[in-house]
């Protein structure tokens, strides 16, 4: 028998040795399959994006329709939902969840398919089915992301249920409050956004924030700087630009960057600005800390095998997996169609991007980045989709310039399709003035830092 001091600095609950396999094996398996690197044909890549890749090319052909029909079945479910009221959906959290969205991301929903009707069928303008705008998205982008979103979503369980985010988070604690002005569990929410979602952290946050763990400028800062996209996205991008080979110099620099923005967002305005006060709905609760007489590291083993040994079995586990997939086939899918489809029809077909994105060609210029011209408009395209960027900026010749858009995209942060409306739709005291301000020092910040890390790189 194995055991670690509860909070006192007592005997605490006991921990077998099956406690402590149910922790470090799906750990590391979950860390083999999203963070370490494998040989492949091309270079380097993760098992997750691996496995990915052999599914687009056994069933390539056939996820266009696959991913239509499952964009119709959002928003048919949505609507029914919506008219009829079932018990059936209203009473299951993961359904209701999954079907009962607001009118915003019901027309967002319904936008997307109807845009993946056309260009399949070809039929409609052909601003919208071309290769260049609806084309790309659904027989290009689409395919990396439904392969991606199945395997990610089936093993993130791995990563999330097992006590390694409890027992990493812990071990942070003690650099969050001096470092980045937070409480040391939001080193839990920042987590969860990295190897889960982004949407993961935000409603981690929000839901702490109305519970009364945060303040307005805490849950502000957290929100809008550690609600990073997660390694699953990560992935996406780096495929999509045909920079596999390159991932850990990408999610190093990622990284690198996102820490720096971190460390100068909270001390400037909007968000140094926000009160330290309490939700006006709760009381302010203080934050726990780890008992003086037990080491960092017992403690942070306590709560991963607390978590672990409070998991659920492989069923659950894998029923949980599922979940994921069903909330990122027909949460998420849709959505990306829509917005991309959008953006790309006015990117192609208007100067809009171009115009907005002009005042960082000199930049890009003075920072020695090769086709500044055209990586320019994706400094500011990423603001609607997260993709966009890389959907954009596929084409350009240079790898140094596309590994540059590639960690741009990610450090930005927010994006309207997913991140920024999460935020205007929650109770988080932000704004879409605070977001567009945000986006654009964040990409500040981190764009000399990538670029000169990419320089050194190519």
């Amino acid at each position: 028998m194995n055991h670690t001091p509860n909070r006192s600095g007592h005997d605490g609950p006991t921990f077998t040795s099956a406690d402590y396999m149910k922790f470090i094996i799906p750990s590391l398996i979950g860390i083999l399959f999203f963070i370490v690197p494998i040989p492949s044909g091309d270079g380097f890549t993760i098992p997750v994006a691996y496995l990915s890749n052999w599914l687009i090319d056994l069933i390539g052909d056939f996820v266009p329709t696959i991913a239509v029909i499952m964009m119709g079945i959002s928003v048919v479910g949505s609507l029914i939902t919506y008219a009829v009221k079932p018990a059936f959906i209203l009473e299951r959290p993961h359904m209701n969840t999954l079907f009962n969205v607001t009118p915003f991301w019901f027309v967002m929903r319904v936008i997307g398919f109807i845009a993946g009707v056309m260009t399949l069928l070809v039929i409609g303008p052909e601003a919208i089915t071309s290769e260049a705008t609806g084309g790309l998205l659904l027989y290009e982008l689409i395919p990396i992301l439904f392969a991606t979103f199945l395997f990610a979503g089936i093993l993130l369980p791995l990563l999330l249920n097992f006590g390694l985010l409890e027992y990493v988070g812990t071990m942070f604690i003690n650099v969050m409050r001096p470092v980045f002005r937070l409480p040391g569990r939001a080193s839990l929410d920042a987590l969860a956004s990295w190897v889960g979602d982004a949407s993961i952290g935000i409603l981690l946050t929000t839901r702490q924030y109305e519970e009364g763990y945060y303040t307005k400028r805490e849950a502000s800062i957290i929100a809008t700087t550690f609600s990073v996209v997660s390694i699953t996205f990560t992935i996406v991008i780096l495929s999509y630009m045909k920079l596999d080979a390159y991932f850990p110099q990408y999610y190093g620099t990622i990284i690198l960057a996102g820490m720096v923005a971190a460390l100068i967002m909270p001390r400037i305005y909007p968000l140094s600005r926000k009160p330290d006060t309490a939700y006006e709905k709760t009381e302010l609760k203080p934050e726990e800390p780890v008992p003086s007489n037990v080491p960092m590291r017992t403690w942070a083993l306590r709560q991963a095998l607390l978590k672990s040994k409070s998991s659920k079995g492989a069923v659950a586990t894998f029923k949980d997996g599922f979940q994921n997939v069903l909330d990122m086939w027909l949460g998420i899918l849709p959505v990306v169609m829509a917005v991309g489809t959008i953006a790309l029809v006015i990117a192609e077909h208007t100067s809009l991007f171009t115009i907005l994105g002009k005042p960082f060609e000199p930049i890009l210029m003075l920072l020695q980045v090769p086709e500044a011209e055209a990586a320019a408009q994706t400094m500011v395209v990423g603001f609607a989709d997260m993709f966009l960027p890389a959907v954009l900026g596929s084409g350009i010749e240079s790898e140094l310039t596309r590994f540059v858009i590639a960690c741009v995209s990610v450090t930005q942060l927010i994006f309207m399709s997913e991140v920024g409306g999460l935020l205007l739709g929650s109770k988080l005291p932000i704004s879409f003035f605070d977001l567009v301000l945000i986006f654009l020092m964040r990409t500040i910040i981190t764009l000399p830092i990538i670029v000169g890390i990419a320089h050194l790189i190519f």
